[in-house]
């Protein structure tokens, strides 16, 4: 009994872990409450686009009076640049324009101005959106990569919670962790990143990609946990690998991500402010 309420303890903070990632990370769309006419519209601005087709941006408005212009322009953005506009289409129930699309890595800002008879309402304008844009990733890949890393997190909080009870089968689930964190982070992981930004890996020695960087000290943690492990009981190394993990993983999914320098060509790392992501 007491080993099934610690895999209920470690589902459960796996699982708010993983929601923690996908509410914070800076490519999660942001969602904006516009009021218009006495009614209020939930408004979802994209923060991420794959593939080679621009990228739409569709505001559920379904108020045929109401216009809009969508406003964007490089980031970073050049000195002097001014901001480029285009008019958004009607569709039914919704309004839909189109950034272009951008090499991989590339990113733009931008904000949306929305008019209804002698109102406008300018969204994000003083704090644009910023989009960056990746090359498609096939679920073939994509699917295995986020399986392998989701359940090396969970078996993670296994082995740490196992270790600090005291349970001799810690040692199992810190082994198991460590390879399903190489299958998820250091093979598929690599492929990932290659399919969406065309470089296998931009963390250290050859750069500072925050996402690389992260699953590299992970990773590092398990090996000492694993190797501390092998020929005597050091429980101790399980649970400080365990918690640096919940640490690693909770720092915002590619909030200091690949960004192409449109000088050089190269993908480099920006960076998206983790304020400017929660406001």
């Amino acid at each position: 009994m007491k080993k099934f309420i610690l895999w209920v303890v470690a589902v459960t903070i796996t699982l708010g872990a993983a929601v923690y990632q996908r509410l914070t990370g800076p490519t999660h769309p942001k969602r904006v409450k516009v009021e218009l006419a006495d009614k209020t519209y939930n408004v979802k601005l994209f923060r991420s686009h794959g593939g080679t087709e621009d990228a739409p941006i569709e505001l559920a408005i379904d108020n045929q009076q109401v216009t809009a212009e969508l406003c964007y322009k490089f980031f970073p953005e050049h000195e002097n640049e001014e901001w480029k506009t285009t008019e958004f289409k009607r569709e039914d129930t919704k309004l839909v324009a189109y950034l272009p699309n951008q090499p991989m890595a590339g990113k733009l800002m931008y904000y949306i101005s929305l008019k209804s008879g002698d109102k406008t309402i300018e969204i994000e304008k003083n704090t644009p959106i910023v989009i960056r844009f990746k090359g498609a990733v096939p679920k073939s890949i994509l699917f295995p990569h986020i399986f392998f890393m989701f359940f090396a997190m969970l078996l993670a909080n296994v082995a740490g919670l196992f270790a600090i009870a005291k349970f001799s089968r810690y040692k199992l689930y810190t082994y198991l962790t460590f390879i399903f964190l190489i299958i998820g982070g250091l093979i598929f992981g690599p492929i990932v990143q290659k399919y969406a930004f065309g470089e296998l890996w931009t963390g250290i020695p050859f750069g500072w990609d925050l996402t690389d960087n992260k699953t590299l000290f992970a990773f590092i943690f398990w090996l000492i946990a694993v190797a501390g492990n092998i020929k005597k009981d050091r429980a101790y190394l399980t649970i400080i690998a365990a918690i640096a993990v919940l640490i690693i993983f909770s720092i915002p999914h590619s909030m200091y991500g690949s960004e192409l320098n449109r000088a050089t060509g190269d993908v480099t790392q920006g960076f998206i402010s983790f304020f400017s992501v929660l406001i």
